[in-house]
């Protein structure tokens, strides 16, 4: 049975001009450079060396803000250090890692100069910059393998936000949540 209507999720995928697929392009090509800062707990840290490693091949200025190994810590430690890199302009962008993702991205999210967004998957690591100005992205490092997260974060650099509507939108984020 072959339909002329488009799916929401195809709608999606033009309006975001993001290829779904891992692709085979070299790391982050054609991407402006950026300061990345990137963040994990213990249960991450081999993402987060990989995925460094990854970003500064490809030209960027990764700052490692920890942890060094793997003996455990707090993610909310680690996701404050990312979001006040961000407020302080130490960095223009931020990787948020954790075993889900999650956690990290809520501690990311206290500071209100942090727009940190949960991802899983390419397009909606494009649609968070698209539409939400997101400056960071938290990924679950027990959930995601290193090309999915490759290509969340590829993605993510590669977008811009949209403005328009959506400014409203991001700036209520800025205000003071109604009592």
């Amino acid at each position: 049975m072959s339909s002329s209507i488009t799916t929401r999720e195809q709608v999606w995928q033009m309006r975001a001009r993001v290829d779904m697929g891992l692709g085979t392009r070299s790391p982050v090509t054609g991407i402006r450079q950026v300061r990345i800062a990137i963040a994990s707990d213990h249960a991450a840290v081999s993402l987060k060396a990989v995925l460094a490693a990854w970003l500064r091949e490809a030209g960027h200025d990764v700052l490692d803000l920890g942890p060094e190994g793997t003996a455990s810590v707090d993610y909310p430690d680690y996701g404050f250090k990312l979001a006040a890199a961000i407020a302080d302009g130490s960095a223009d962008r931020g990787i948020a890692l954790c075993g889900s993702g999650i956690g990290i991205s809520i501690a990311a999210n206290r500071n209100p100069a942090c727009r940190c967004a949960l991802v899983s998957e390419p397009l909606s690591a494009s649609l968070a910059r698209i539409h939400n100005d997101a400056n960071a992205i938290a990924m679950g490092a027990r959930l995601i393998g290193e090309e999915m997260a490759k290509a969340c974060v590829e993605a993510f650099l590669s977008a811009e936000f949209a403005g328009g509507r959506h400014q409203l939108r991001v700036d209520k984020l800025s205000t003071k949540v109604p009592a």
